[in-house]
């Protein structure tokens, strides 16, 4: 067998890993298999690559493998869980801009070699674009889930990226028929970083989610594009799989909001102005520790909603003693997920799953909502929109018609909050000034945690 063999063998087995630890993914109980599978299937690809001594010297490896092993242990050591989704944001503009840069690569030895082809012209006016497209608009997605970008575009900003847009496609078309013409990729990827900036600018708030689950789509099409330039099969396997689920999730994401990809894009979410306090007047009914205790001393089943805040609030530890406590006491307890919670796709998932909160545990909102009728308890922590009835009872409401989770039909629901504030919808919650609604207003992590005190204590 000739090392190229045992490449494609090696390629081979690492696509079947990649294929049968995305399916494995989806469902909690096989979710650690399947990443354990797909990291074995990369690693393996990583081994037989490293075969293919035409690619870069082994000295050039080593030094590459040095420099990114350091940065990722510095980010895996330094990034705290709750600064996930700019990591994230960070992760799928590298794979973007990697993208480019192989593709640009190997498309000009191509043609200094006269061995171009019209797929990899077509691949690689493709890459540079969407690539370029993903390294830009993922750092723009990283400035505002950081809180260190606030500009949001300028007038007449919509033409300027449709025209970018326009611009791409003669620009594609003439590298392809001329692809000696270096000018016209360096133009393709200058028009990718620009569209990339100005379609990311104005997108914010709730709409953040589903604007990194395209981006993340968005570098998985780069890869696969990348594979065709390369003519590297796993490259356009692994791609394809990334991007198509990243398609899926986006989707998913959309539909959790009650908005098509197009509003997101080019369309600021829907917002309300809620003046908070103002808002509810004397209906709302504060508790405290003690009196959460107490009902959950009687309490039969528990479900809880996280939100936002308790990701802010680095609550999730202090859940799962809340968790641990309650089941101590026979009590049932389960976590309800919201597709949209948290500022990026299974940012809940992420945190419960740090906490070592088991995957069975957490319920998807269609499985959820039929039980909130059996419900004695509900805890949401700092979750608001998503949770807001108005999205059911107010067809006039900015989230009309948005999926929630339905936690008003349990028996108590207990709202940890802060304060009265709006969430990112910027609307009143009917939920808080409902009859079997109280407010907690603590913080998140220092109210769960007098919650169990009180338990232990009572």
């Amino acid at each position: 067998m000739s090392r190229l063999d045992i490449i494609d063998l090696g390629y081979l087995l690492s696509a079947v890993l990649f294929i049968v630890g995305l399916k494995g993914l989806g469902r909690p109980r096989t979710a650690p298999r399947g990443n354990l599978l797909g990291a074995a299937g990369m690693f393996l690809a990583v081994l037989v690559t490293l075969l293919n001594q035409d690619i870069l010297t082994y000295t050039m490896l080593a030094l590459a493998l040095a420099i990114g092993t350091a940065i990722g242990a510095v980010l895996a050591l330094k990034v705290k869980m709750t600064s996930m989704p700019e990591l994230v944001a960070l992760f799928n503009g590298f794979g973007g801009g990697a993208s480019v840069m192989v593709a640009a690569a190997s498309f000009i030895e191509a043609v200094d070699l006269n061995a171009h082809t019209t797929q990899i012209s077509v691949a690689a006016a493709v890459t540079a674009f969407i690539g370029a497209v993903t390294l830009t608009g993922s750092m723009i997605a990283f400035g505002k889930l950081k809180g260190s970008l606030g500009w949001s575009g300028f007038p007449g900003l919509s033409l300027v990226r449709a025209a970018s847009l326009l611009v791409a496609v003669p620009l594609a078309v003439l590298l392809v028929m001329q692809p000696e013409n270096q000018g016209w990729l360096w133009a393709l990827v200058a028009a990718g970083f620009i569209l990339g900036v100005l379609g990311t600018v104005p997108i914010g708030g709730a709409d953040m989610p589903v604007v990194i689950a395209l981006l993340n789509a968005l570098s998985g099409v780069a890869a696969s594009t990348t594979g065709f330039v390369l003519d590297n099969p796993l490259l356009i396997i692994a791609g394809s799989l990334v991007g198509a689920s990243g398609l899926v999730l986006t989707q998913v994401m959309c539909k959790a909001m009650n908005r098509s990809l197009l509003e997101v894009l080019f369309t600021a979410a829907p917002t309300g102005s809620s003046s908070g306090d103002d808002d509810y007047g004397d209906g709302v009914t504060a508790t405290s520790g003690e009196e959460v205790a107490m009902l959950l001393e009687i309490a039969e089943r528990v479900v809880i909603v996280p939100g936002y805040g308790m990701a802010v609030a680095q609550a999730q530890h202090a859940v799962r003693d809340l968790m641990v406590r309650l089941e101590a006491s026979g009590v049932e307890v389960v976590f309800g997920i919201h597709p949209v919670a948290g500022r990026m796709p299974g940012h809940m998932n992420v945190l419960l799953a740090e906490a070592e909160i088991d995957y069975e545990l957490l319920f998807d909102m269609d499985q959820i909502n039929p039980t909130f009728a059996r419900t004695d308890v509900t805890i949401v922590i700092g979750a608001n929109d998503v949770v807001n009835p108005a999205a059911r009872t107010d067809p006039d409401s900015p989230i009309a018609g948005m999926p929630i989770l339905d936690v008003d039909d349990s028996r108590t629901v207990v709202v940890i909050k802060r304060s009265l504030s709006p969430g990112f919808a910027g609307i009143s919650n009917p939920l808080f000034v409902a009859d079997n609604a109280l407010l907690y207003f603590a913080d998140a992590r220092e109210a769960v945690l007098e919650i169990v005190t009180a338990l232990n204590e009572g």
